[in-house]
Parts: C-alpha cells; structure tokens; sequence
C-alpha cells in the first residue's frame, strides 16, 4: 500500500521537482532485507543479499540500505517479527525509502502486512526478477514467457487487489449474478495466462519446426548457458561476429539467438545464446521459459560460460547445474569455459583449470583463448562421431558433398567403382550414408 502520509507526499513533491536531468530522482530508493535463521549459511546468505542489490540497481532503483534479519524461525506473518518490523519501519522513514525488497519469497499475507507496515511498496526476490525479465524481454515470445510468470505469481496475491488489477489489460466485462469484484479478475488473469499457453504453444511447435530444419541440416548444434552477466553475450559476438546487445548488468539479454559458427579445420556448427542463471531462479520463470530453455536440452553441447573473476565461480557453477537439472538437460554434453580471464588473477584461472579437467580458460573482451576454445569444441563434437568406411559411386557427387559438408574425410581414394572415404559422421546423421557402407566398416 502506498504511503499517503502528509510527510511522505511532502518529502515525494521535493524529489519529483528537482532536475529531471538528475537520475538518481528517477530512481526508486530501496531498502533490502534478508532474513535468515541461525541454522543458515551464514556466507551464502551474504553473498546471496550482495546479488539482490546488483538485482535492485539492474531494476532500476536504488539500493540505499541492506539489512540482514537473523532468527530462530521465520514469523508467519511478517517474516521478522514485531520488534524488528517496527525498528525497520522507523529506518525506511528515516531513509525516505519508496520500496522494501526481501531477498525471501513472501507469501501473499506477508506481503500484504509488511505493506500495511511500512506504508509502502514491498517486492520479495521473485517480483524483482519477473521484474528485470519484463523489461529486458523484447522478442513477443519472451514478452508473453514473463507476462505468464507474472499471472502465476500474482493469481495468488489477488486479495484485496482487486481495483489495482482491474486496471490492467482491456477492462472488466460484465459480471453474473452475485460473481465478487475479486472473482472476476481472478477469471480474467486465468483467461489470459490460457490464452498465453496457446500462444506459447503455437511458438513453441514453430521451434520445433525450426530445430528439425536444424538437425537435418546434419550442423551440430551448440548451446552457450551459465549465470547471468558470465559474458555469454559477449562471447557469443567474439566467436559468430553477431551483434547481440551486451551490458554489464544482471540479465541484460533474454532472447535467444542462434548463429552459424566457423570452427577449425573448415567445421561448422550452430550456436545460441540463452537466457542467465542466478541463484533460485524463481520456479515461475523457469516453467515460463521452459520452451526456450528446452534448446539446452536439444544442444549437441552446452558451453557452460563461467565468470572467472567473480569471487565464488564454483556456487556459479553450482546455480547453472540445479537449473540444468530441473528442465532435464544434464545429459547433454558440457565444456567449461572460465571466462575474463583478462581480469581475474592467473593464479585463479590456473586452478580453475587445474580442478575441472578439459575447461578451458578464455577472455571474450580480448579474444584470448579463442583458438583454443574451437579446438576444444572440434574434440567434444568429435566425441559424437563414428569412423566409417564408405564407398560412393561417382553419379552420386551430392553425397560426398554432403560428407565434406557435414561431416569429417579423413582420407579420400578413386577407384574404379568410386570414392572410397574414410570419414567421421555425427551419429545424428549416420542413416543418410548407411547405404554407402563398405562391407565391415
């Protein structure tokens, strides 16, 4: 609930007056609360309010104060209980606070009693990222994958919302008999996320479409995955010359995009560039995304873009993989990259290294470790390959361009019945030359 106080309308009529070239008036003053119980990590829980305000300053406000709650258990109703509730209030008034972020996931009565509380906005972790995802998504398909993981965050948080919501979309449509003002929205927003489903449906089946072009184009296909701000972007333009938008800011990029990728020794592949990690990447998005974040289940490999200078790579790590596992693409094959290796300290990069055998080590600024990078590439995508003898017959010259094409010749012979090939194959695309099998091969 907003605050109407005569001193909040006050202290809101100075800011809005000033400069509007200022940006920080602009800028929403926030309050970050992270509430733990003693049994918790108690790092992880400094790191993880360290992420919320990178998270804060990515949406756009700004992080004026954090605050870390410790307690034996959660309060049902407020998280924090009274004492500090009203220590916290008095702070956010002293501070002219215009919204209070919780790095916990609130639950609808919480939210609405911390609001009463502090007399204005209160967002947890979950709202911020649906957030930052509404306005960095830019393609219709990722505007309607946030737009659904909104309707699946608020549907539950309806009550005593129903003028607000009302507000949103196309208007109220008549009413039956009896049906509440809180009713008739809750049917509207479950319209809509139907009407979203069918929509996402549709986009996804042009996908698939897209991925079976794909396939049978016998290209492997590589997908690039890790935390948000790693770099993938930026790696993605080094290695396919793209132009995709890259800021160093959480969650800059979430439309995918797929390129061809020159690759050593005259391979090619294709290549996309997916949607950042974080730590507990809300369940809404991920179920929202899932289609898109499907393309890492149908990759060929995963490159597995890791910040090197960050102060933790291995919890970065860690987040990617818990997100790998929950939409089941843990079995694709995957290739370390330690990136910013132009800023984080060699003796770093060399454990790194030294620790997950077969990553390699790159800065996608400068372009170092590119070389190396294909290379290691050409080996995974090699390790999806079988070694065949074949023997073409000479009227078939679309066949042995299609092997020089998709495939790897090692050797190559004219005889008088053909062109004998010695040659390694995708397993992907092993039934388009089986009719040309010697005999043992």
């Amino acid at each position: 609930m907003p605050d109407h106080s005569d001193a909040h309308v006050a202290r809101r009529g100075r800011r809005l007056t000033a400069s509007v070239t200022d940006l920080d008036v602009l800028r929403q003053r926030a309050l970050l609360i992270g509430v733990t119980q003693y049994r918790d990590d108690e790092h992880e829980a400094e790191v993880s309010l360290a992420e919320l305000e990178l998270l804060t300053d990515t949406a756009g406000s700004e992080p004026v104060e954090s605050v870390r709650v410790r307690r034996e258990r959660f309060a049902p109703a407020t998280l924090i209980g009274s004492g500090k509730l009203q220590e916290l209030v008095a702070e956010s008034h002293a501070l002219d606070i215009d919204v209070v972020v919780f790095d916990n996931e609130l639950s609808p009565a919480q939210q609405r009693n911390l609001q009463k509380a502090f007399e204005t906005d209160v967002v947890d972790r979950v709202a911020l990222i649906l957030d930052i995802f509404a306005q960095h998504a830019h393609t219709k398909e990722g505007m309607l994958q946030v737009e659904l993981a909104q309707h699946r965050y608020r549907l539950p948080r309806l009550g005593g919302k129903g003028v607000e919501l009302s507000r949103l979309g196309a208007g109220i449509g008549t009413r039956g008999p009896g049906e509440t003002k809180l009713e008739t929205d809750r049917r509207r927003i479950r319209d809509r996320m139907a009407k979203i489903e069918r929509e996402l449906k549709d986009a996804a089946v042009s996908r698939e479409t897209r991925n079976k072009s794909r396939r049978t184009s016998g290209l492997p296909v590589i997908g690039i995955v890790g935390y948000t701000n790693a770099g993938k972007s930026t790696l993605f333009n080094t290695l396919t010359d793209a132009h995709v938008h890259v800021e160093d800011r959480l969650f800059a990029t979430l439309d995918s995009t797929v390129r061809r990728l020159e690759l050593p020794e005259q391979h090619q592949a294709l290549i996309s560039d997916t949607v950042g990690f974080v730590r507990r990447l809300p369940h809404e998005l991920v179920e929202a995304f899932r289609s898109t974040l499907d393309e890492a289940k149908d990759a060929d490999l995963l490159l597995h873009i890791v910040d090197a200078a960050d102060p933790e790579p291995e919890r970065q790590i860690e987040s990617v993989h818990t997100v790998l596992e929950e939409i089941e693409a843990t079995d694709v094959a995957e290739l370390l990259v330690f990136n910013k290796t132009d800023i984080a300290p060699p003796p770093v990069v060399t454990r790194l290294v030294n620790i997950h055998p077969g990553s390699v080590a790159v800065s996608a600024l400068t372009g170092d470790g590119i070389d190396e990078l294909g290379s290691a590439i050409i080996a995974q995508l090699r390790a999806r390959t079988v070694e065949m003898d074949l023997l073409i017959p000479y009227d078939r010259g679309d066949v042995a361009a299609a092997l020089h094409r998709d495939g790897e010749v090692l050797k190559e012979t004219h005889t008088d019945q053909g062109t004998q090939v010695v040659a390694r194959v995708p397993f992907e695309i092993l039934e388009r030359f089986a009719p040309y099998v010697e005999s043992g091969s």
